[in-house]
């Protein structure tokens, strides 16, 4: 059954509204659909809009405004359709990032495949041919969170962290995947290596990817990814129009 939307007050900053108590496809579209929507009302009001899996906060000075005036005019917003059906944005993009699987570059390909009961050969013809939604960006600056994969791939993050892995690298956990976008600790598991950098401090563009673009990550070699990670920021990724 779908979840209906709760709006919450959050401090005197703004209000959340959330569209599911834990990740869905259902309700990471409706928080990108109501998103989206807002941003083209907008209203004098609201200062900033931003999203995480499943809400959309609201940035509102609730001093000026009161939080039950603004709560009203969500309430008539969010009554306009269904958003858990309603369409994805328009202007996103189809990416295809190259990206070396195992080796020493993500060292724990293995052990991943092991976890989702996988042989090492499927567990890359699976995540290679999957098509997930950037579902938000966060964590750090243009951090794409990715998914779902399948249901096979709800594995939980590993016990230990990791100290560190480096800017491009592919990981897993929970259903979905992340590119990091700077070298970082990590409980989530490094299964492939891209050379794709979605951040860069100071470009007109800072962020390559926005929330409802959508990816796959095809095998290459690692001779291969050895010369894409001397090219541009993009690492030999493809894109197309999808939206």
């Amino acid at each position: 059954m779908t979840e209906t939307p709760v709006i919450s007050t959050v401090g005197l900053s703004g209000l959340l509204i959330s569209f599911g108590s834990g990740m869905s496809e259902p309700a990471n579209r409706a928080a990108l659909a109501f998103r989206t929507v807002l941003e083209a009302e907008d209203w004098p009001e609201v200062s900033e809009t931003m999203m995480s899996l499943v809400s959309v906060f609201v940035a509102v000075d609730l001093v000026d405004t009161p939080a039950e005036q603004l709560r009203e005019k969500l309430t008539d917003l969010l009554a306009t359709r269904d958003w858990y059906g309603a369409a994805l944005p328009g202007g996103r993009h189809l990416w295809h990032i190259p990206t070396v699987y195992g080796t020493d570059l993500a060292p724990q390909l293995q052990e991943v495949a092991e976890v989702a009961g996988l042989d090492p050969q499927e567990a890359i013809r699976q995540l290679s041919t999957a098509r997930v939604r950037v579902l938000t960006l966060g964590f750090a600056p243009g951090q794409p969170y990715l998914g779902e994969l399948e249901e096979v791939w709800n594995i939980p993050r590993q016990q230990d962290l990791t100290k560190s892995v480096p800017t491009g690298a592919l990981v897993t956990a929970i259903r979905q995947l992340i590119i990091f976008t700077a070298p970082t600790p990590t409980g989530w598991r490094h299964i492939g290596q891209t050379a794709f950098r979605n951040f860069v401090l100071g470009d007109s563009n800072p962020f390559a990817l926005s929330p409802g673009d959508e990816l796959t990550f095809p095998a290459i070699e690692r001779a291969a990814f050895d010369k894409l990670s001397r090219t541009d920021r993009f690492g030999g990724a493809e894109k197309e129009v999808i939206a």
